[in-house]
C-alpha cells in the first residue's frame, strides 16, 4: 500500500539512524522527540512474558499518570525480550541516554523494541547514534520512520486525518509496524500515534483503551501474540485548540472519530501485509448470546489454519468455517447455524443453502478482498474482525526468520 501524505504535527519531530541491528544495510532506529507538557496513553500487551521496553513504559506512565512525556526511542532487529534484569538495565541505560540528550527525566522517555526473542539489546548501538538522530529531527519524517521500525513487513505503515476541535484543526498522524506475530490482546506489534491537540493523560488514555478494542484487538494475522505489543499515544497540545479533560467531551466528537478511522487503517494494514497473504478477509459473527461471545466465536474462524488455508486456495469450504464456530464452545444454535460469502449463502439454518452455486460462489472466492458471515442464531450481539489467509509463503518466511 502507498505510504500516505502525511503533514507535519505541530511539536513533535522524528529522526531516524542505523544503530546495525541488521546485517545488511538499514535504518533500525526511530526517535521521536515532543515539547514539554504533552501528554502521553498507551495499551500494551497482556503476555505473560512480556519484553523489558513493555514493562518500563507500563511502569513509567502509571508513575507519571501521562503527563510529560519527552521522547520516544524505538528499535528494530532486537525485541529484547526475556532477557531478564540485564535487558531492564539496557532500556534503563537508554533512557537515560536520551534523557541527557533531551534535558528531560529518565521517566519521560518511552521505549519501544521489536526483533528476535531472547537476544539481549546492545544499548551501546543505540546511544552512540543519539547525537546523529538529536541532529536529524524534523516534523516532516513520518515515512523515514515507518520504514526504520520494519522488520518482516513489506511496506511501511501510516495514517493520517484531521479534525476540528471547537473550530480549530487538528492533526492525527500514526505509524505502526507488523506483519506476523499478529493477534494483539493488549492492545511482532508496535503503533505510534501522535496528535498537536490538547488532551489530557487521562481522557487520552480513556480514548485509547476505546478505539484499541474494535481495531488492533480486532485483528489477526496468524492468532499468536507478541510479547512486545505496544501502542502508544501523544498528544503534544500544539494546535491552539482548547485543553480537553474528558474523553466524552462533545467538542471532541469530531476528534473521536477520525483517531478510531486511523487506528482502524493501521489495524487493517497490518493485516493486508501479513506474511505471506493474498487476501484480506472481513469475518462478522452475528445472532449471538453476547458481544464477547461473538467475538470469540469470530476469533475462532480468524485463526483456525484450516480455514486460512482454504481461503489461501479459494476454496469456499464452509464446513470449515462451521467446524471453526463449534469450536469456540460458545452458545450456538446448530440448526439456526447460517453462512454467506459476500451476498452468496453457503448455508442456511442448518444445513447447505437450497441456493448454493458451486460457480458463482468459486468465482467470488477468487477475489482478494472478501466477507464472511455467520450467523449463529441464539441472540442478537455482534463482531467483526478482520485476517488474511494462510500460505505457503508464511511457511518460508518463519522457517528462517532467525537465521
Amino acid at each position: 500500500m502507498p505510504f500516505p501524505r502525511m503533514k507535519p504535527i505541530a511539536g513533535v519531530e522524528l529522526a531516524v539512524g542505523r544503530a546495525g541491528f541488521y546485517k545488511h544495510e538499514r535504518d533500525d532506529l526511530m526517535v521521536m522527540a515532543f515539547p514539554e507538557g504533552a501528554s502521553a496513553a498507551g495499551v500494551f500487551t497482556r503476555h505473560g512474558v512480556g519484553s523489558a521496553p513493555v514493562d518500563w513504559c507500563k511502569r513509567h506512565l502509571e508513575a507519571t499518570k501521562g503527563e510529560g512525556a519527552r521522547a520516544l526511542v524505538v528499535n528494530a532487529g532486537c525485541a529484547n525480550s526475556f532477557t531478564g534484569k540485564p535487558g531492564a538495565d539496557a532500556v534503563r541505560r537508554v533512557a537515560a541516554g536520551v534523557a541527557k540528550r533531551f534535558d528531560c527525566r529518565q521517566r519521560d522517555v518511552m521505549v519501544a523494541s521489536t526483533g528476535v526473542i531472547g537476544v539481549l539489546l546492545d544499548d551501546t548501538r543505540i546511544t552512540a547514534r543519539l547525537p546523529e538522530l538529536e541532529q536529524k529531527l524534523s516534523p516532516d519524517n513520518w515515512a523515514a520512520a515507518a520504514r526504520a521500525i520494519m522488520t518482516t513487513d513489506t511496506f511501511p505503515k501510516g495514517a493520517y486525518a484531521e479534525a476540528q476541535i471547537d473550530g480549530t484543526t487538528v492533526r492525527i498522524g500514526g505509524i505502526c509496524k507488523g506483519s506476523g506475530m499478529i493477534a494483539p490482546d493488549m492492545a511482532t506489534m508496535l503503533a505510534f500515534v501522535v496528535t498537536d491537540a490538547a488532551i489530557s493523560p487521562g481522557a487520552l488514555q480513556a480514548l485509547c483503551n476505546l478505539y484499541t478494542r474494535n481495531t488492533f484487538n480486532a485483528v489477526t494475522v496468524d492468532g499468536d501474540r507478541s510479547t512486545n505489543d505496544t501502542l502508544l499515544l501523544f498528544a503534544t497540545g500544539q494546535s491552539g485548540a482548547p485543553r480537553i479533560s474528558r474523553a466524552g467531551d462533545k467538542r471532541l466528537a469530531d476528534f473521536r472519530d477520525k483517531l478510531e478511522g486511523v487506528l482502524m487503517d493501521l489495524a487493517h494494514q497490518l493485516v493486508r501485509d501479513g506474511e505471506g497473504a493474498t487476501k484480506f478477509i472481513k469475518i462478522t459473527v452475528t445472532g449471538a448470546e453476547t458481544a464477547a461471545s461473538a467475538r470469540k466465536i469470530a476469533r475462532s474462524i480468524a485463526d483456525s489454519p484450516l480455514v486460512k488455508t482454504a481461503f489461501a486456495g479459494e476454496d469456499a469450504n464452509w464446513g470449515r468455517i462451521v467446524m471453526a464456530v463449534g469450536k469456540a464452545d460458545e452458545p450456538i444454535d446448530r440448526d439456526s447455524l447460517s453462512v454467506k460469502f459476500g451476498d452468496l449463502w453457503a448455508a442456511q439454518d442448518g444445513l447447505i443453502a437450497p441456493s448454493y452455486n458451486e460457480a458463482r460462489m468459486s468465482a467470488y472466492m477468487k477475489k482478494k478482498e472478501l466477507e464472511v458471515t455467520v450467523d449463529v442464531g441464539v441472540g442478537k450481539a455482534s463482531s467483526t474482525v478482520w485476517t488474511c489467509d494462510l500460505t505457503k509463503r508464511y511457511v518460508e518466511i518463519n522457517g528462517d526468520y532467525r537465521s
